[in-house]
């Protein structure tokens, strides 16, 4: 019998790369990038391990799943991720032409969504998916930090 997998299956996976980087001091975000309900590729936030402002969760992805399938383009893939990606992280999934992301808080501050649909044409855009365990986790971070 062939495993039901759902959106929700995969943000929870997504959710135990966030507690890595909430655990490592990081800004708690994760992310995995699927094909046909395989895991090509984990990751969370590492800008303050690599010191590398562009080691977002989703930039770390989009390398890895793209070295494991040997192409720079997902056109089958899905990434899952926790925070809605921010304006870099949104262009790097435009050029690797994804097929569908999704995230699960929303980011009033820096998140692309507010500056419209800047994805790839072809990208399935879905949004609040475990919202309130996201954003509890980033919560929880950031008031650890005051």
């Amino acid at each position: 019998m062939e495993t039901l997998y759902t959106d929700e299956y995969f943000m929870r996976l997504a959710l135990v790369e966030a507690q890595k980087a909430f655990d490592a001091g990081e800004v708690p975000v994760g992310a995995i990038v699927v094909s046909n309900n395989k895991i090509l590729a984990k990751a969370h936030n590492l800008t303050e391990t690599l010191c590398d402002a562009t080691a977002h969760a989703e930039m770390q992805s989009i390398t890895a799943a793209s070295g494991f399938i040997g192409a720079k383009y997902l056109t089958d893939c899905t990434l899952y991720v926790t925070l809605e990606p921010c304006l870099m992280c949104t262009g790097a999934l435009y050029w690797s032409q994804i097929v569908k992301v999704v995230y699960g808080a929303k980011d009033l501050k820096r998140g692309s969504s507010k500056l419209g649909h800047l994805y790839h044409p072809k990208t399935e855009l879905v949004g609040g998916v475990l919202e309130a365990e996201c954003a509890a986790l980033l919560t929880h971070f950031f008031k650890k930090l005051r």
